[in-house]
């Protein structure tokens, strides 16, 4: 119902974008025109099955950007990526005038860090990189195992941390995990999301402005 004629969107990845990209193209058959930049391969290759026209680069801000998330503190706060996808997707997330996020209710959490916290660095001496992320004060597993590492669309690696007493102050522990040599980009998704559509039992809540 936010698509019009005529916008360029943002799409995200994930079983929540899944839905959205499958109705998208329900609404581009039925002679909706919109342009789209897609977050990951998966998420492209959807959506040009579906008809729906993507672009590999844009020279204005996005109109409209949808995803899901793992986690929405009540700023609007997000971890995402543990999908794999978190680096473009923050891209796509940061060129949005709108950036609108779809979760269940369980998504909802007081604070960020309930589960993991995904990090993309690069493969080169990762295992540096890793234990220099270790020294701010979480646990990390190496995505896929040493055997059969999952690699992103960049051709890097993932890291899922773990902090145990969560995680605090996200601006700060943003700011620390950027910092650290080797890193590419983590899921902490801070001042980005305008809206938070979240479905539970009773229905669909709006948190934030869907203007």
């Amino acid at each position: 119902e936010l698509v019009r004629s005529g916008m360029l969107l943002g799409l995200g990845t994930g079983s929540t974008a899944r839905h959205f990209i499958a109705q998208l193209g329900a609404r581009v058959a039925g002679g909706l025109e919109v342009a789209a930049v897609a977050s990951s391969r998966a998420s492209e290759e959807q959506a040009r099955s579906l008809g729906i026209r993507i672009l590999d680069g844009v020279d204005r801000p996005l109109d409209l950007a949808v995803d899901g998330a793992d986690e929405v503190d009540p700023s609007l706060n997000l971890v995402k990526g543990r999908g794999g996808a978190l680096f473009r997707e923050k891209v796509v997330a940061a060129a949005a005038r709108r950036f609108v996020v779809v979760v269940d209710e369980t998504k909802l959490v007081p604070a960020l860090g309930v589960g993991v916290l995904p990090v993309e660095v690069l493969p080169f001496l990762w295992r540096t990189t890793a234990g220099r992320l270790a020294g701010l004060g979480c646990s990390w597993t190496l995505r896929g195992g040493e055997g059969t590492p999952f690699l992103t669309d960049n051709g890097n690696l993932v890291l899922d941390l773990l902090f145990p007493a969560g995680i605090a102050e996200p601006e700060e522990l943003a700011a620390e995990i950027r910092d650290v040599v080797g890193v590419v980009e983590h899921g902490l998704f801070l001042g980005l999301a305008t809206a938070c559509l979240v479905a539970g039992a009773d229905g669909v809540r709006i948190l934030g402005s869907l203007e």
